[in-house]
């Protein structure tokens, strides 16, 4: 039987939803949830290890954030919000949003304040992106130009208005919204793997040192994963696409895990490995690179995962999903359930999505 997409929705008050950071990151709340016994506890981040036995494995997304979205000024003085998608055949020629679109067509020139980047639109999309030759000061590559002039990518529910202390606040968030472990040769995301942002690295070590192992991968997250469900039933969706990649090490741990749970830190993490086990590899001393099509909903089984790490996610998102098929695998029983937790989470006054608190499911 179809599954309604309705059945994904809720109701987030605006109040719940972070608008920044905690103090600290592992000072966010933590909700562990027991799929055994049903059982609910309600801790905070700093108390994971409790949770963790020796030879564990945590699989984490390594991808790093780059500063993607630009502001600049067409001929005109018009303003223009350039957002760096990825690269579209050679380093300086990138796939990006543009806006206003309708005012940049084939050939539209635009300029970054500094004059140290400027950008022709080559061709528009079908898809409303559209393909922008860049030419930088020196020839500096356009991710180095970025790092510099370029703003956070944050979701769109987070609010950054200009004004006193915008600098402070840009500052913060080139900070925190990236892990602790993001690799900076893997700066290839757009939105963060935001279950790895709660993570220190005194956690890290403190997990290391209690035999906790830890398993990098990488996948690129785009911009799908902020797109909500349109179609009326959940399999008429069509699921964006990611790139990734897994490294000969972490391949070896995934084909023999040696008996420990393998804990997914996200669901970028999961959306990995399950996309990655699906095509049936056989264990191999070599890199893996591919791009996930996967849509993981009830009533799917897991074949990577024993636990997951997670935030709260938006209303019929393919996120929620996700989560609603991990709590009660190979049936939709997890969908009533995460509209329970959910409940307790909002009464308890948890905080949401990208910046918001936790989630283990154990």
């Amino acid at each position: 039987m179809p599954l309604a997409a309705s059945l994904f929705d809720y109701d987030l008050p605006p109040a719940r939803v972070a608008q920044t950071p905690a103090a600290r990151r592992d000072a966010s709340r933590l909700l562990v949830v027991h799929r055994g016994s049903k059982r609910l506890e309600h801790r905070a981040f700093s108390d994971l290890p409790e949770y963790l036995a020796p030879g564990d494995i945590l699989y984490r997304n390594n991808a790093a954030v780059l500063p993607a979205r630009l502001s600049a000024r067409r001929p005109t003085g018009g303003a223009v919000e350039c957002f760096l998608l990825r690269p579209d055949g050679d380093d300086f020629t990138w796939r990006c949003l543009v806006k206003p679109g309708r005012k940049l067509p084939p050939g539209a020139t635009f300029e970054h304040s500094s004059g140290e980047l400027r950008g022709e639109i080559v061709t528009r999309g079908d898809d409303g992106s559209a393909a922008v030759r860049f030419t930088t000061k020196d020839g500096e590559p356009v991710t180095s130009a970025a790092n510099r002039l370029g703003d956070v990518p944050l979701p769109p529910y987070i609010s950054r208005e200009d004004g006193a202390g915008r600098t402070a606040t840009r500052d913060l968030d080139r900070e925190r919204y990236q892990t602790v472990y993001a690799a900076r040769e893997k700066q290839v995301a757009v939105a963060a793997p935001t279950a790895g942002l709660h993570f220190t690295p005194e956690l890290l070590r403190q997990l290391e040192t209690a035999g906790v192992r830890a398993a990098n991968l990488t996948l690129h997250v785009g911009l799908g994963t902020f797109r909500p469900i349109t179609a009326e039933n959940v399999e008429a969706h069509d699921i964006h696409r990611e790139a990734y990649e897994i490294p000969a090490a972490t391949r070896r741990l995934i084909h023999n895990p040696a008996g420990g749970r393998r804990i997914a830190i996200g669901t970028t993490s999961v959306r990995t490995l399950e996309d990655y086990l699906s095509r049936g590899p056989a264990a191999a001393d070599a890199p893996f690179a591919a791009e996930a099509s996967i849509f993981i909903h009830p009533p799917r089984r897991f074949a990577g995962v024993d636990a997951l790490i997670t935030n709260f996610h938006q209303p019929r998102s393919t996120l929620l999903c996700l989560v609603s098929a991990f709590l009660a695998p190979g049936t939709t029983d997890g969908i009533a359930w995460l509209h329970e937790i959910y409940r307790e989470a909002i009464a308890r006054e948890y905080r949401f999505l990208s910046y918001g608190d936790a989630m283990l499911i154990l």
